[in-house]
């Protein structure tokens, strides 16, 4: 008997049959030295920029090109990036000296440097409010004015700020505290925390992302190793799934409802999310030991990931391409 197929049952079955991601292009990083931290993207002009903690630089990549066209010195520390579109401006926080540069992103010259305190760690930009975030010191989360430069506030944090969320549709930020195995729930309008939620199946949660439409938080800890799925409207856990080890940075691609996670140990694992509080494994690609972070962008459908240098290789970003 003839067995019919419809057009949608061989598109269906040729999506299921493309990897979960594809490595599409290697950039080389010549002379970038030690740990390599987090990495922010002007998709417009078409450029990467990734903060070479070690190094004390911010290398500058042509996507076009697919090389880096520059590396910019005087930097101490770098560690969170943010680009902001509407100002042509990236943002760099320097954990040496507590700092937020503001960086023309056409000439790369400072246009302002705002003062803090020790360890300016993780950046996000807020284009609702036009401000821009920043987790520093033994715990302060700040908010700044990136157009005039300065600080209009701080949100008093328990302890120092990991990685952190900004939700679009409301005033709430969710900060992870990692030395309290928390997650602060921060009221970024009235500048205040008003909620604050255990992270039960792990301690060590540094790196988290956000599912706005399905209100779910994730959280990656490091010991042990898991993801943990948190309902953001009663700040219950809705699931705990397997990770590898060494997490510091996560990523949800709503279009594909699949989240991507870097991990040190050598990996970045792909779940696939059906309904809000269902998840599986769906391909664990390797990569290279130390490539703990990284940067997904869903205009250009890629995920860059940041490989260290080791002695017998050279820091690179490996590029991969995440599917229609």
């Amino acid at each position: 008997m003839l067995s019919l197929v419809s057009t949608s049952d061989r598109t269906a079955r040729a999506a299921s049959d493309q990897p979960a991601l594809r490595q599409v292009q290697t950039i080389p990083l010549p002379g970038v030295q030690g740990r390599i931290d987090h990495l922010a993207v002007d998709v417009a002009g078409q450029k990467l920029f990734v903060a070479a903690l070690g190094n004390d630089t911010v290398e500058v990549i042509d996507l076009k090109k697919g090389e880096r066209i520059r590396s910019l010195a005087g930097f101490k520390e770098p560690q969170g990036l943010a680009y902001l579109p509407d100002t042509n401006t990236v943002a760099v926080a320097n954990g040496g000296d507590g700092t937020v540069a503001l960086v023309d992103g056409v000439t790369f010259r400072s246009r302002k440097t705002i003062a803090l305190g020790d360890d300016a760690d993780n950046l996000r930009y807020d284009p609702t409010r036009k401000r821009l975030y920043v987790g520093y010191a033994d715990g302060a989360l700040g908010i700044l004015d990136p157009v005039i430069g300065s600080r209009l506030g701080d949100v008093t944090l328990d302890a120092h700020p990991e990685s952190f969320q900004v939700e679009a549709s409301s005033s709430r930020a969710y900060v992870n505290v990692a030395s309290r195995q928390t997650v602060a729930v921060v009221d970024v309008d009235r500048m205040a925390v008003v909620a604050t939620w255990p992270v039960s199946a792990g301690s060590a949660n540094y790196p988290m992302a956000l599912d706005g439409l399905h209100h779910r938080l994730f959280v990656a800890t490091r010991r042990p190793p898991h993801v943990v799925v948190f309902d953001t409207t009663t700040g219950r856990t809705v699931a705990t799934l397997e990770a590898d080890g060494d997490a510091d940075d996560l990523f949800y691609d709503g279009s594909r409802q699949r989240l991507y996670g870097c991990f040190g140990a050598g990996s970045v694992m792909v779940y696939a999310q059906s309904g809000a509080d269902h998840y599986e494994v769906l391909a664990r690609v390797p990569t290279a030991a130390g490539a703990r972070t990284g940067l997904f962008s869903a205009d250009l459908r890629r995920l860059f990931v940041a490989v260290p240098r080791r002695a017998t290789s050279a820091a690179e970003i490996r590029v991969f391409d995440t599917g229609r």
